[in-house]
């Protein structure tokens, strides 16, 4: 279950950059995935409660955005709905050769809430990498 490689690099990414700010606890965390990630957000939430124990983001609450999957038809320029399983090929034109996939595949982390005093919202830390698709 590749879910629990994401939940721990999520939870190692929050906790690195809480810990720097002088974090006394992770409230939340906000993931867009994409329907082409290959994530199940049920299974996700779950090995993301459990990567959290023991760490400054247990009892996190984890929010997961979806983001569809679109794709574009640079022959007839035509956008569509990729869906699932994935339809690639132009329902304007027929093509599949010149087809480009604009959303779907997205998995970063959004947003994080934690404690420090007054509340604040804090992207990652920019000098990260996106999450890897581990298979």
């Amino acid at each position: 279950m590749h879910e629990m490689s994401i939940a721990m690099a999520v939870v190692g990414q929050v906790e690195e950059a809480a810990e720097a700010d002088g974090a006394t606890a992770v409230t939340s965390v906000r993931l867009q995935v994409g329907e082409l990630a290959g994530v199940v957000p049920d299974a996700l939430a779950f090995c993301f409660e459990l990567a959290c124990a023991g760490t400054l983001l247990e009892g996190a609450e984890l929010v997961t955005e979806p983001v569809a999957a679109r794709a574009h038809c640079r022959s007839c320029t035509g956008d569509w709905a990729v869906g699932m399983p994935p339809r690639l090929v132009c329902p304007g034109c027929g093509e599949a050769a010149d087809v480009e996939l604009l959303t779907g595949r997205e998995l970063q982390i959004l947003s994080v809430h934690w404690e420090d005093g007054p509340d604040r919202v804090r992207p990652p830390a920019p000098t990260r990498e996106p999450i890897s698709e581990e298979h």
